[in-house]
């Protein structure tokens, strides 16, 4: 195969440790962008909750991919513990809900396609968090600490 449109494609390198800890909505949560799609159909990012953090019930709107580089979370729904290396795939439509165990912060790289819907104790959505929102959060920190826009919009 001789395909010459590929040889104009580059690399975009992020340097995370340039990085400062981004506040991402309630206390004990922040991220690192990395890659918004341009399309608005996801992003990348790494996210670090503090000890006894938990994440609500949410459901995906489309695919994650979770890889957790230290701390340890358990998944609340089904008791199981994702430690330093673990990798959790949620599919479309997945619900859960999680918490930060131990004494350390989880720090995880994930990819996210699709919508986050938080949800009630009846299922209803009460929160939906979008690629577009996370930009626009990530944006406005930017502006208002005067420091570069260091993700990659492609």
């Amino acid at each position: 195969m001789n395909d010459t449109s590929l040889s104009s494609a580059s690399s975009r390198p992020v340097d995370p440790e340039r990085m400062p800890w981004i506040p991402m909505g309630p206390a004990g949560l922040s991220f690192k962008p990395l890659r918004f799609f341009r399309d608005g159909s996801g992003w990348m990012y790494l996210f670090r909750l503090e000890p006894g953090t938990v994440i609500p019930r949410h459901r995906h709107t489309g695919e994650v991919h979770g890889f957790n580089l230290s701390g340890t979370r358990e998944l609340l729904d089904t008791g199981e513990v994702i430690g330093p290396g673990g990798y959790v795939y949620e599919p479309p439509g997945n619900v859960d809900s999680w918490r930060v165990t131990g004494d350390a912060p989880v720090v995880l790289l994930i990819t996210v396609r699709g919508a986050i819907e938080y949800l009630t104790e009846d299922g209803q959505v009460s929160k939906r968090v979008t690629s577009e929102d996370r930009l626009q959060t990530y944006r406005r920190w930017c502006e208002a600490n005067s420091a570069p826009f260091m993700a990659t919009l492609e």
